[in-house]
Order: structure tokens, then C-alpha cells, then sequence
């Protein structure tokens, strides 16, 4: 990839200032930047190499800030307002998540038995963050890892025959909003005003269904690539197999659509003509993303900042307490598949 040749020029930088390395020797993502001189504060730095840290973002599609003693919360959101001045709220909501303060929210509140599969972002919506930032305020016991994975090579692994059929009939996201089941749709679209949803579900490409039991059935068609509005690389960016009835343990289906019936799955993902995926399409998409899948143990204060086209995240079990929060910004509605 020749950045400079996409109109991204070289960007010089206070080498003296920074250590540059990887985790693993060979391994590009993430880039880990830290301080060489004591007391230099990020939020200064990175005022004044806000270019070159885009540079380094788009080539590595990850960067982690370790080892600059940051300490405070409110300190990591107006770093990740110098890179993303854009800091946007959690909208049309899949996960349980609570705002901490300002445009910082906890990571998603699933139980800490249960490994979050990879994903990029919102990329089940007609909208989603260009960049998400994660800030490890308490590093858990064990385990608790935020695990990444670059969405080109997550492409590369893939049959082409699967992308291109994927891609062509794309993907259907049928969800029921529920109290007690997966998040009901007060929490999901933020309002207690039914004209709202309607009027969001309009604008956003989506159809409603509202059940006699005053829940909410939508569903939306959404592709399943993209392309990076700098680099202009192809990308897999869609949920499909974590909203996928399967992600779940077997029992746990087999009870869910017992009591509830396949139409009324809090979540679950189609064709776009509602043809069900096959088991071996969904093997092969966990597959791949488990091949490229990176993970390194959080360190207190650790600051790791996405590209969120060119890497997924998910989440680690773990024990103990932990807390990570998280900011995202530069929303677009943009796949620039056209």
C-alpha cells in the first residue's frame, strides 16, 4: 500500500521523543508508541503529531499508547478528541452499554463468562465510527483481552465464491426488541416515543413490525464489504455471525427457539432474501477471523486506538473486575462500494 501515491504525504515526527515497536517480532498490528522521555504528556504530543499518528494509523489500521500515564478517564477523552473531534453517543444500540461521562461509555456489558465475537463497530448499521478508541482502566484477574483482527486479511482468508455470493445477495438483520431478552428497544433507539423509532427506521433503511406485546420487530439489509475512504482497500465489514442465532450455545438455541420460534429471535441474520446461511458459510467466517485474530494482555492505562474499517475487535472472558471504557467518532454512512 503507497500511501503517498492516495495523497497521503510523509509526516515527520519527534523521533526523540518516542519508542516505536510491536508486540511480536513481524507483527504489524498494533503499533505500540511509547514515551522516551519521562514526564511527556499525550495529550500535548499528540497535538502536535496528529498527522503523523493518521499516517500510522491508516498503515497499521491499530495503534497502542502504552506506558504514558494516563490516568484519568476525563484525561483519555480529550486525547481521543485531539484524533477524533467528532466523539459521537452509542446509537442504534445492539449491546448493554452505560456512559460513564461526556462521549465515554463502559464496553459492552456482556457476563464475563462469555467470549464477544469479533466485529467492526456498528457495521450492522446504516451508520457506524471511522475510529474507536479503548482505554484499560482495570485490567481484569485473568483473561479479558480486547482481541483484534485486520479486515483485509479476514477477506483474504475467505473463499471467493462465499464473498462474492455474500456480497451480492447481501445480508438481513432481524432483530426483536424485547424486555428480558436481549435489549428492548427503549434502550436500542434511545427514546420512549414510537414516532421516533419509526421515523430513525425510516431514514435509515430499515422496516418495523410492533407486536401486540407492545415489542418491536426490525429488520434491515446491509452489504457486507466496504471499501476504506483513504486507502481504498476492500474490507469484510458486517456482523453477520455475531448477530447469527448460532453464536449462541447450542442449548441456549435450542431452548430460545422452542420457547420463542425462529421469527422471534431477539437476533438473527439471513441472506438479504431471507434464505438461511449455511453452517459451513458460518464455519468458514469464524475460521478466518480465528486465523488472523491477534491478542496481547491490557496493561492499566493502556490507550488502543482503531481504524474501525481495518480492524475488528471482540472480547476475552476473564475474572475479577475489569474496566474498559470506550469513545468512537467520525461517524460516516459511506461504504464506498460505488
Amino acid at each position: 500500500m503507497n500511501l503517498q501515491s492516495m495523497g497521503v504525504g510523509k509526516m515527520d515526527v519527534q523521533k526523540d521523543q518516542i519508542k516505536l515497536s510491536a508486540l511480536q517480532p513481524g507483527q504489524t498490528l498494533p503499533l505500540v508508541v511509547e514515551p522516551s522521555e519521562a514526564g511527556l504528556d499525550l495529550l500535548n504530543w499528540a497535538k502536535q503529531n496528529r498527522a503523523w499518528l493518521e499516517q500510522k494509523l491508516l498503515e497499521h489500521g491499530g495503534i497502542l499508547f502504552r506506558n504514558w500515564n494516563v490516568t484519568e478517564i476525563g484525561k483519555f477523552e480529550q486525547f481521543t478528541e485531539v484524533l477524533c473531534p467528532n466523539l459521537e453517543g452509542y446509537t442504534e444500540r445492539s449491546t448493554p452499554r452505560s456512559e460513564v461521562q461526556g462521549k465515554v461509555y463502559t464496553s459492552t456489558s456482556y457476563p464475563a463468562d462469555q467470549f464477544i465475537p469479533m466485529h467492526n463497530e456498528m457495521s450492522y448499521a446504516a451508520a457506524w465510527p471511522k475510529k474507536i478508541f479503548f482505554y484499560s482502566v482495570l485490567v481484569a484477574e485473568t483473561g479479558g483481552e480486547t482481541p483484534i483482527a485486520d479486515s483485509r486479511e479476514v477477506l483474504k482468508k475467505l473463499d471467493p465464491e462465499l464473498v462474492e455470493r455474500i456480497a451480492t445477495r447481501k445480508i438481513r438483520y432481524v432483530r426483536n426488541h424485547m424486555e428480558g431478552l436481549d435489549l428492548p428497544w427503549q434502550e436500542v433507539f434511545q427514546t420512549n416515543d414510537k414516532a421516533e423509532v419509526e421515523a430513525y427506521c425510516r431514514a435509515n433503511g430499515m422496516t418495523w413490525d410492533w407486536k401486540p406485546d407492545g415489542s418491536l420487530r426490525t429488520t434491515a439489509v446491509r452489504d457486507a464489504l466496504a471499501k476504506h475512504p483513504v486507502t481504498r482497500e476492500t474490507v469484510w465489514f458486517n456482523q453477520l455471525h455475531l448477530f447469527h442465532v448460532s453464536n449462541l450455545p447450542e442449548e441456549v438455541q435450542e431452548a430460545m427457539v422452542f420457547a420463542l420460534g425462529v421469527e422471534n429471535l431477539p437476533r438473527n441474520t439471513y441472506y438479504g432474501d431471507g434464505t438461511p446461511f449455511e453452517p459451513e458459510t458460518l464455519a468458514a467466517i469464524r475460521q478466518a477471523f480465528d486465523e488472523v485474530t491477534i491478542s496481547f494482555p491490557w496493561e492499566t492505562g493502556d490507550i488502543l486506538m482503531l481504524d474501525n474499517y481495518l480492524v475488528a475487535h471482540g472480547r476475552a472472558p476473564f475474572t475479577g473486575k475489569r474496566q474498559v471504557v470506550v469513545t468512537m467518532g467520525d461517524v460516516t454512512s459511506d461504504r464506498h462500494l460505488e
